[in-house]
């Protein structure tokens, strides 16, 4: 299986990145982002490209690929509806359109996250852009698109958060995990775990197109 992947550089990114690294039924790994990420690996290959909302000058390195797993997002605090739906719908979907014409073939998986809200019509802002974001993904012409909602994200094997106030706080949250995991395991996902999850749903698929954390937990605990 050949993947691109978007958002590398993530907490999730590089979650995913670990785990299709070590995973035998991926054969090559294709990052594109905005700035590189310093991963060297013999089934890596990097393309580092400035305005991703444009991906034609590169159309011919992203044909030919089995599944595309973009990890790109930002948090919504402290952003207008305008400038967070400009970074989460429409560079998602530049994207997705433009790799739709390229791959006919390809399965596309989102992260999401728990509480979207598909009916777009809803109170929170995040939750209202991501449930547009999601609805007009799953109408784009791919083999299959899958959205995936983890809940709580706890970073393993040396995964960490770009933002340093996020990373204080999943040091202060990973003595508390297995307590969470306890009390809410429905709610809760190691970056291993969805990563496993992400590459088990591109290579056999899953019985829904949009996945709750839970959903990814059962598909990952039953192989």
């Amino acid at each position: 299986m050949k993947v691109i992947l978007f958002g590398a550089t993530g907490m999730v990114g590089q979650g995913v990145l670990r785990e299709c690294v070590l995973d035998p039924d991926v054969a090559e790994i294709l990052i594109v982002g905005r700035t590189p990420t310093e991963r060297s690996h013999a089934k890596i290959r990097e393309i580092v490209h400035k305005d991703l909302y444009d991906l034609s000058p590169i159309a011919e390195q992203l044909a030919g690929y089995d599944a595309c797993f973009f990890c790109l997002g930002v948090s919504s605090v402290g952003m207008s509806e305008a400038d967070y739906t400009r970074i989460t719908h429409d560079l998602t979907l530049a994207v997705a359109k433009f790799l739709a014409q390229q791959n006919a073939q390809m399965v596309f998986l989102y992260i999401s996250g728990t509480g979207t809200d598909s009916s777009e019509r809803g109170k929170t802002m995040w939750a209202r852009v991501k449930g547009r974001t999601e609805n007009e993904l799953l109408r784009e012409p791919f083999r299959a698109a899958y959205m995936l909602r983890p809940g709580y994200i706890q970073p393993m094997h040396g995964v960490k958060s770009k933002t340093p106030l996020y990373r204080i706080f999943y040091v202060v949250l990973s003595w508390l995990y297995p307590v969470i995991r306890l009390f809410a395991r429905k709610y809760a996902i190691t970056t291993e775990d969805l990563g496993r999850g992400i590459i088990l749903i591109a290579r056999s698929g899953a019985p829904k197109r949009i996945l709750e954390n839970s959903d990814i937990e059962a598909l990952v605990s039953s192989k």
